[in-house]
């Protein structure tokens, strides 16, 4: 997406998806990296990331988007100054010498600028335009790692994948990179988000305060603004995603504000989170589901009927009690099971993900592997069969080789079949359905669509699974190899 900027300038932004549809869901990432050197700073910790504009197709999902590049001097000028910089060159390079509040003047400035002249060129989300500020940390680094653009293991790797080495990619110290020289934006390889410079050039500035880390949360103490990424004169050795800095807002003496002239920034473009009074009523009724069981499907006639939710039970036990204290008590031990259920659905749903990922693959092998027994039963049909002229010795060789593929094939098979059964004796079709689209979501980001028929096919098989319980391998076997 291009945005026009003043002086007839532009902004080019680059979506970043998350696969989650509700303005409620989001989807669970590790930051950070298990370092004993560095683990004050950067400790790998869980946490949550979620998109503020909404996707119809292919399939629902949900995005943000960060800026393709550092903001440049001449992005910088022509928002800031009163008149049009002269374009050059020079003015491509990122710019720094900025402290985070002239970042902050600079988004609120665009942002003014924008709504003025260029309206209907931004982003809506449930009718309300976007805007910009600086990226959160979470933001930054699922970004910086990749997004669903890459694999799992990739995404929790030092830095991203990068095929034709750092060099290719990122600036740093040394007379092999940028030799301590701030470098023009966007002369280097992309990230696999299409996103320049990530790490190395300049510092990017983010949103909200500095925290320590504390093992598996950030420490309570906000402190100054974080600095993401490394810049020219980070060592090679250093440079990683995980890397972060705290400045303080002010210099030393603090008679002016902090200005780094190894320190830049990029935007970010989002949404409010509630920008109706009907998208507020949908997070209010999907908030009072969260960490409530309940039943997937209504008891019939005649069977037992389905327990009510201990979250429910709870409540309706505080409703009758007097005692104020312990009404409280049980009010805490109610949002304590709650949230203890969430965490449990999130890793179900986590864990639904993976099965469907590993059917889809199976189903990948199950087609190589049986097209090619079929090959290899032909070739051995025409040669050693009725007929045939191939020497008995070759013959030999030829069913040895047979039989070998077949029970590679029969190994696959069983596999695929234990995948299926195992999902089935594990979830609900209730619980399975929800987590196709956002496996689909996945497959896509990393531009693996062509996974998209061998899914569809793996759970076709599976929810015909769920309703018979038959173990049709045969069947099965078939189903992938004719994709």
């Amino acid at each position: 997406m291009i945005l026009p900027m003043p002086c007839g300038g532009a902004m080019a932004w680059r979506q970043v998806r998350v696969p989650m549809a509700s303005p409620l869901d989001d989807y669970a990432v590790t930051l950070g990296q298990d370092s004993e050197e560095w683990g004050y700073l950067e400790q790998a910790r869980p946490t949550h990331i979620a998109g503020s504009f909404s996707v119809g197709k292919p399939e629902p999902g949900r995005y943000y988007l960060l800026a393709k590049y550092e903001v440049s001097e001449l992005q910088y000028r022509a928002v800031m100054d009163g008149q049009c910089p002269e374009p050059s060159a020079q003015l491509r390079l990122p710019q720094t010498g900025v402290s985070w509040f002239d970042a902050i003047a600079f988004t609120d400035r665009y942002n003014l600028w924008l709504r003025q002249n260029a309206a209907d060129k931004l982003p809506k989300e449930d009718g309300v335009a976007g805007f910009l500020r600086l990226p959160t940390e979470v933001e930054w680094e699922f970004a910086a790692r990749g997004g669903l653009a890459v694999s799992q293991a990739e995404f929790r790797d030092v830095r991203f994948p990068m095929p034709e080495g750092l060099n290719a990619y990122a600036w740093f110290a040394g007379a092999q990179s940028a030799n301590g020289q701030l470098q023009l934006a966007g002369l280097l390889k992309p990230n696999p988000l299409g996103l320049h410079d990530m790490l190395g050039n300049v510092d990017e500035m983010l949103f909200e305060p500095f925290h320590l880390n504390k093992l598996d949360r950030q420490h309570g103490q906000a402190g100054g603004y974080i600095l993401r990424g490394g810049n020219y004169l980070t060592p090679q050795a250093e440079l990683r995603t995980a890397l972060r800095q705290e400045q303080p807002y002010y210099a030393a003496d603090g008679s002016a504000q902090n200005r780094l002239k190894t320190g830049g920034f990029r935007p970010a473009l989002v949404a409010p989170a509630l920008t109706s009074r009907e998208r507020i009523k949908q997070v209010e009724s999907d908030w009072k589901k969260l960490g409530v069981s309940r039943p997937e499907a209504p008891a019939e006639s005649g069977a037992r009927p389905a327990t009510q939710d201990p979250a429910t039970r709870i409540a309706s036990l505080a409703e009758g009690v007097q005692d104020d204290a312990l009404r409280q008590q049980l009010e805490k031990l109610r949002s304590e099971l709650r949230a203890n259920t969430q965490a449990r659905d999130e890793q179900r749903d986590q864990a639904i993900r993976s099965e469907l990922q590993l059917g889809a693959f199976l189903c990948t092998k199950l087609k190589d592997d049986g097209l090619f027994l079929d090959t290899l039963e032909g070739n051995y049909s025409r040669s050693c069969g009725a007929g045939g002229s191939e020497p008995k010795a070759r013959c030999e060789a030829r069913r040895e080789q047979l039989d070998g593929h077949r029970k590679v094939l029969d190994f696959m098979l069983n596999y695929y079949a234990d995948s299926v059964v195992g999902t089935a004796l594990n979830y609900s079709q209730a619980s399975v359905e929800p987590q196709v689209d956002l496996v689909a979501q996945q497959l896509a980001a990393r531009g693996k669509s062509n996974l998209r028929s061998y899914l569809d096919t793996h759970w076709s098989n599976l929810r015909t699974y769920l309703k018979n319980g038959k173990v049709a391998r045969a069947h099965w076997l078939q189903s992938c190899k004719t994709l």
